[in-house]
């Protein structure tokens, strides 16, 4: 009697945390919530599992099992969708790193896939140094390199590759269409004005007749 009485009161002890910034602070599974800035709705996120390290320097969130955005105007309309396998957002600059099959879709329903994606929403920027595809209504994109508004609206490619007709998927892209290694800029249906190149300015620019 004596014998189980102590062992059922004797205790179980783990390893001690040392470094507090290589755990969680929080963690949420099944995540459908919408994210406010400034009392304004600003996008929501729908993922199987989120993490918070705020002892980390930077602190970051951690979404290493998918997510999917919906980024919303100040009229609370969505005016893009972004779907990731992986994401990472450092709090301090509002920079979202996404990373691997990265799909956006914008309000014109445009598609732009890449494997790397970063969005400032301090600066409103969205770009990438790696390969974009773009599919347009009548017409795919591809390139090296990407910079846009964050409605995906007014962008530019960088050392485009080439382009071919949306009804023609099969075939080899058209790569005469485009002069290689040159920028398309596609301006902001409502401004009218494209955005600026990026370096190297000298890169000769081939605006997109619409």
């Amino acid at each position: 009697m004596l014998f189980c009485s102590c062992s059922r009161d004797k205790k179980q002890y783990t390893d001690a945390i040392h470094n507090r910034d290589s755990v969680p602070g929080m963690i949420t599974y099944n995540v459908n919530t919408a994210i406010s800035d400034s009392g304004v709705v600003r996008y929501r996120i729908v993922t199987e599992e989120w993490e918070i390290f705020d002892q980390l320097d930077p602190p970051q969130w951690k979404f290493e099992h998918g997510i999917y955005l919906e980024r919303f105007s100040d009229s609370l309309h969505i005016d893009a969708t972004v779907k990731a396998d992986t994401a990472y957002y450092f709090e301090r600059t509002k920079l979202w790193e996404l990373r691997h099959n990265v799909h956006i879709e914008n309000l014109q329903g445009e598609i732009f896939d890449t494997e790397l994606l970063f969005w400032n929403q301090n600066t409103e920027r969205v770009w990438s140094d790696l390969f974009i595809r773009i599919q347009q209504k009548d017409r795919i994109i591809t390139g090296i390199g990407f910079e846009s508004n964050q409605q995906f609206t007014n962008y530019i490619i960088r050392r485009t590759q080439g382009t071919f007709p949306i009804e023609d998927l099969n075939k080899e892209p058209e790569i005469n269409e485009i002069p290689a290694d040159s920028n398309i800029v596609v301006p902001d249906e409502t401004s009218g004005a494209p955005i600026a190149a990026p370096e190297p300015a000298d890169i000769p620019v081939n605006k997109k007749n619409e």
